[in-house]
């Protein structure tokens, strides 16, 4: 288990962590999100020791987090870690033998994530020479090279195509399965949502809202109404509606016990109702009323 506790660090005048705190569990595929500037990348430095908190610590496994631990942790950075100039392959053994793999165990497991990840003949290929989506390909290769306990990926989806999205969570709910901790942050809260079970939400520094993601959305005292009137989104005229403007189709937040009958009798009122659907929350939802109120 990571364990994040009560972590402060400031840079100046700049508070980046204020007493931020939160839980991990293994085999879990956890959302660390937030705003810009909200102190996710801060958080993600101060586990592997990039940067040293003011007070608080980290634990991994009931244990302070130091070098012994670091080394079976894997991380991805939004910024590229990789040489530019050097060919992909020699690099990430490289990196490998770094996390403490012997070379042909090295050599073996480039090749094998090279392969998972559609990079098999891409190896001598210099990382400047490869596209976007493949350069964060290799990123997350050498990640994952040495078989972490814990990865830690920031923006790992940036770039990638649909199909490339859709091969990286498959590869991450495998990881998981086999009981690798995952912490990703990502503004795409939509593939969050899918492939996520437990989120924490940073806001200037302190975490506003963490735990299951099921159980969040539940509880809430808030719910998604969205409603396609003669082909096009209706929003009713009625006290505590709330609007929302995108992304996405256009819907409206309601509290738990609004009056449904009462909504769905002024659609129908107003046309054809051919949509009208009444559920918890999403993801963008939570993450709107979180860093906002």
């Amino acid at each position: 288990m990571l364990e994040f506790g009560d972590v402060t660090k400031r840079f100046g005048d700049v508070v980046a962590l204020d007493h931020a705190g939160f839980s991990v569990d293994p085999g879990r595929i956890f959302g660390f999100l937030g705003p810009n500037g909200a102190g996710k990348t801060t958080a993600m430095r101060v586990v592997f020791g990039l940067v040293q908190p003011d007070s608080g610590m980290v634990r991994w496994n009931d244990r302070p987090v130091g070098p012994a631990e670091r080394i079976r942790f894997g991380y991805m950075p939004e910024e590229r870690g990789l040489y530019p100039k050097m060919k992909v392959r020699d690099q990430l053994v490289h990196f490998a033998r770094l996390s403490g793999l012997s070379k042909s165990r090295a050599i073996g497991a480039v090749d094998r994530w090279l392969g998972v990840l559609g990079l098999a003949d891409r190896g001598d290929a210099k990382l400047d020479d490869l596209s976007h989506g493949n350069q964060q390909r290799a990123q997350l290769a050498a990640a994952l090279a040495h078989d972490p306990d814990l990865l830690i990926l920031d923006e790992p989806f940036a770039g990638l195509d649909p199909i490339g999205v859709e091969s990286l969570a498959n590869t991450l709910r495998v990881l998981a399965s086999d009981g690798v901790t995952i912490v990703f942050s990502s503004h795409q809260l939509d593939l969050v949502e899918d492939v996520c079970q437990d989120v924490a939400i940073i806001n200037d520094g302190r975490i506003v809202l963490t735990g299951r993601l099921d159980e969040i959305k539940n509880r809430s005292a808030k719910r998604r109404l969205s409603i396609d009137v003669d082909g096009e989104p209706w929003i009713p005229d009625f006290p505590g509606v709330e609007v929302v403007d995108g992304p996405g189709p256009a819907h409206c937040i309601v509290d738990d016990d609004a009056p449904v009958g009462d909504l769905l009798a002024a659609a129908a009122a107003a046309g054809t109702v051919n949509r009208f659907v009444f559920e918890p929350p999403r993801l963008t939802d939570l993450f709107r009323e979180a860093v906002t109120s």
